[in-house]
């Protein structure tokens, strides 16, 4: 049986905005909006490549 979390990929706020091609700024609000989940970790957040995935996919069906 698999442990949870144990293939998770976790990314940091700049490798989001990065891929995105916004600001960090931007996530940050994400964040803030509850749009994007995302684990506090010390001073800084990371987010499951997943849920930037998911994000992604829902945003893109919405404008098409």
């Amino acid at each position: 049986m698999k442990e949870p979390f144990s293939e998770a990929r976790f990314v940091t706020v700049s490798e989001v905005a990065d891929l995105l091609r916004v600001s960090r700024m931007t996530v940050y609000r994400l964040i803030d909006q509850r749009s994007l989940p995302a684990i506090r970790v010390g001073r800084g957040y990371r987010i499951l490549e997943e849920d930037v995935h998911r994000y992604l996919q829902e945003r893109y069906t919405e404008a098409g």
